[in-house]
């Protein structure tokens, strides 16, 4: 599955909230109609069977409530995706990610082995499950953590239990931290601290580039690994680094650099990095500090300045804007306006933003921005996650093609905008901003509210200051015991306040997408080429 990631460390972003960023992009050829659901704890399976590789895991018993995006049409599983959970932990599962043949041969992917035969038969062979997935990570993990750091060890466990089948990053956020988590072949993983300050990306590979062994096995202030991770490295010669001269590269270690890299996965780093360090180096041409083919573009780095929202909406949506690469552009030739992968593709399934307030109480301390199909011609907007049902329009999404929900409104109008992009954009620029306005009034609006209520009772007025308020939002959140944090979001009236303010932006976007469906509607109609000037009457 090909997806772009970004993470933006607390102290990098606008407010002092952590925010994990991801696209999650269908395989070509073909699209994955996506909804927006909150799972019950009635409704979260005890024992769970993956469709992919046939595996049954038994589920702890105390599950959380939480919001995914899972598939419309689950005859390939359930692909929850991007969530939060009532602990206020988001979860992104997942970028996939590419390795190399010394890894792969040194612990192959867990895959699913057919039954041979028929039973009762001679040479019947049973077939053999496979290890857990993107199908499953969401659905095994997120009910089950109050924080960051218990997703990346509960991920952990679990792949060094039963193993996957594919490569994949995962990542993890609460008020403090983030944690981005590789799987390295069948059941070795690594994980590793974004830091405050800085922001991540990640486009389809391996990408941390620099791990502390040490720390994994010590303090695991900043990174954890699989428990054999060591004795792994030494005994397959995977550690590529000159001794004396550099860390621990689990990118060269681990990972792969291939031509395909260059042309699919680098330059969306490239340019997302131009994009927040514009005046840092040189971005372009033969004397480029990092150009768009590279392999040693940093896994992180501090931005120019604080990150939005709106920032990392742009570059998720971007096709190369502003260079030669840019397939609706000017510059360059045919030929290298088609060179590389864009970030914002024509297969985009869903953009999920999960922003943890640490300014905020428990109730709303979360808000999941999101929306569906191809970004460059979409609105992001913000949803509260602690609440009991999310709007039809973003849950009810069919496998049939209709205008009655988001998924294929926002289809409908990207193959009509791309025909006729220049035409259409000043359209389209104008329905994003006016949504992302609107997304920040009923964001703030709800917070008021939200104020109100909680502040009628005293004494968790009394309890909210004491926990949440502080002159310094990047001082660390003292975490809340699991069971104060349940009944402070399960608070009744917070939950209809919220889930007012998430139909009500719903309801809003479902008319400026209307809206904006007539207007392009009529513009690449009118530029039809058996279109003629003259009338009938």
């Amino acid at each position: 599955m090909s997806c772009t990631t970004i993470l933006v460390g607390r102290d990098a972003s606008y407010d002092g909230s952590t925010i994990i960023a991801r696209n999650e992009d269908s395989c070509f050829g073909e699209f994955d109609p996506k909804r927006f659901v909150v799972v019950k704890p009635a409704d979260q399976p005890r024992a769970y069977t993956t469709v992919q590789s046939h595996l049954t895991v038994a589920l702890p018993d105390d599950p959380l409530q939480y919001t995914a995006v899972p598939n419309a049409d689950l005859h390939i599983g359930e692909w929850g995706e991007a969530g939060v959970n009532e602990a206020n932990v988001a979860m992104s599962a997942t970028e996939t990610i590419t390795t190399n043949e010394r890894v792969l041969g040194a612990d192959p992917l867990v895959e699913y082995v057919p039954a041979k035969g028929a039973e009762g038969e001679d040479g019947y062979e049973p077939a053999v499950p496979g290890g857990l997935g993107e199908e499953d990570f969401v659905t095994v993990v997120l009910p089950y953590i109050t924080t960051a750091r218990e997703g990346v060890e509960r991920l952990g466990a679990l792949l060094e239990e039963y193993g996957t089948y594919e490569s994949n990053g995962v990542a993890f956020s609460d008020a403090n931290e983030i944690w981005w988590f590789e799987s390295v072949g069948g059941h070795h993983w690594i994980a590793k601290r974004v830091p405050d300050d800085c922001y991540v990306t990640m486009p389809n590979q391996l990408g941390i580039d620099e791990f502390d062994l040490d720390d994994a096995f010590g303090a695991q202030q900043d990174c954890m690994c699989s428990a054999d991770l060591r004795e792994f490295i030494a005994r397959n010669h995977l550690d590529l680094s000159v001794e004396g001269l550099s860390a621990f590269d689990p990118r060269s270690a681990f990972g792969s650099h291939s031509d395909a890299d260059h042309v699919y996965n680098t330059p969306r780093a490239w340019y997302m990095q131009r994009y927040f360090n514009p005046y840092d180096e040189v971005w372009d041409g033969p004397d480029a500090d990092h150009k768009p083919t590279g392999d040693d573009i940093p896994w992180a780095r501090q931005p120019e300045r604080k990150i939005t929202v709106e920032d990392i909406k742009y570059v998720l949506s971007s096709h190369y804007q502003g260079t030669e690469y840019d397939p609706y552009g000017t510059l360059g030739t045919e030929a290298t306006r088609h060179l590389f992968r864009p970030i914002g593709i024509n297969r985009q399934n869903h953009l999920a933003v999960m922003q943890i307030r640490p300014y905020r109480p428990q109730v709303n301390r979360a808000v999941q921005w999101l929306t569906y199909a191809s970004n460059p011609f979409n609105a992001l907007v913000p949803f509260f996650p602690n609440v009991d049902d999310t709007p039809a329009y973003l849950r009810d999404t069919t496998t049939r093609v209709t205008t009655e929900n988001m998924y294929w409104e926002n289809r409908i109008i990207a193959a009509l905008c791309d025909a006729q992009f220049a035409e259409t954009s000043a359209a389209v620029e104008r329905f994003q901003q006016k949504m992302g306005a609107l997304g920040n009034r009923i964001v703030a609006a709800a917070d008021a509210r939200v104020d109100e209520l909680v502040g009628a009772d005293a004494q968790a007025e009394e309890k909210l200051d004491e926990q949440y308020e502080t002159d310094d939002i990047s001082e660390d959140i003292e975490p809340m015991e699991p069971a104060d944090i349940i009944a402070t979001v399960r608070n009744a009236d917070v939950r209809a306040a919220l889930e007012q303010a998430n139909d009500e932006m719903a309801a809003q976007l479902k008319d400026g997408t209307d809206d904006l469906l007539n207007s392009v509607l009529y513009t690449v109609s009118m530029k039809m080429r058996n279109g003629y000037n003259r009338s009938d009457n």
